[in-house]
């Protein structure tokens, strides 16, 4: 078998997505985020938007007048999730792009970092996993 029949039985490489997962701790971001459903939930879709990804659908619940804020933004690309404790100054924030047709890494990024900088945690920490 020569070398071009057997690039030809290679598999292709499988694109890849980035999932970027944060646990901010020590949040001095604006009281609004951590209380507000709704003003969570136009901040985030602005911020989705910046970063050139598609959403597809949202769901945001807010838990009482002091409690925090759960939302989701599905994205074509895949979601965002943010979860508020604003009684701890403490969220989640969890990126996940898949790369199916572009490399959305970059994207992915952009609206991590902006999210980072809505909240502006004290100690982040963060993680960042390759999936397939």
């Amino acid at each position: 078998m020569g070398l071009a029949a057997a690039k030809a039985l290679e598999p292709e490489p499988r694109p890849k997505g980035l999932h970027l997962l944060g646990d901010l701790y020590g949040c001095k971001g604006e009281d609004r985020y951590f209380f507000s459903a709704d003003l969570l939930r136009e901040h985030c879709l602005r911020l989705v938007a910046e970063a050139g990804l598609t959403p597809v659908g949202d769901y945001f619940h807010q838990f009482g007048t002091d409690g925090g804020v759960t939302g989701m933004v599905v994205l074509a690309e895949s979601h965002l999730s943010v979860h508020t404790w604003p009684e701890k100054r403490y969220v989640t924030v969890d990126v996940f792009v898949c790369n199916y047709t572009s490399d959305n890494r970059h994207k992915a990024h952009k609206l991590f970092n902006a999210l980072l900088d809505t909240f502006r945690p004290d100690e982040p920490h963060v993680r960042s996993v390759e999936r397939e």
